[in-house]
């Protein structure tokens, strides 16, 4: 006897949420290829390349920039803080951290560039003009 699919539950297959996070993983894992031969994970450029070009920031701060949870970006600070690419110090109020990229982490970031650009150049070629254009505009519309 063969089994009658629940409608509902065969929507679910088509589920904006589990398709937006296993492309995001797709990418995440393409460009952490490349990133790897320079001791980072695409995560950790990330947050250096936001430090370098916004300067200082709180933690606070920094998570809304990169849209992750402060949990999320204070496990991750940790390791970059290791490897000697941040530095985080007391805000100007008693509860806030400021998180500062050191010279170290530009020297970094500097040497994984050519390898992020060719991973950004790839994904891109990949994915196609069109989808580039619209999940960077998915993108801003969700963060606004």
């Amino acid at each position: 006897m063969q089994q009658r699919l629940d409608p509902d539950l065969l929507a679910c297959s088509q589920c904006l949420c589990l398709a937006s996070r296993r492309a995001a993983r797709a990418l995440t894992r393409a460009f952490d290829r490349h990133m790897r031969p320079h001791g980072m994970r695409t995560t950790q450029f990330s947050v250096l390349t936001n430090l370098l070009l916004r300067g200082p920031l709180t933690i606070g701060q920094l998570a809304e920039c990169l849209g992750l949870e402060r949990t999320t970006l204070t496990r991750n600070l940790a390791l970059i803080e290791r490897e000697g690419w941040v530095e985080i110090h007391p805000g100007a109020d008693a509860r806030s951290r400021v998180v500062t990229a050191t010279p170290a982490a530009r020297s970094a970031v500097a040497a994984a560039l050519p390898a992020w650009h060719a991973a950004q150049a790839a994904a891109a070629e990949a994915i196609g003009p069109g989808a580039v254009a619209a999940l960077h505009a998915l993108a801003d519309d969700v963060a606004a």
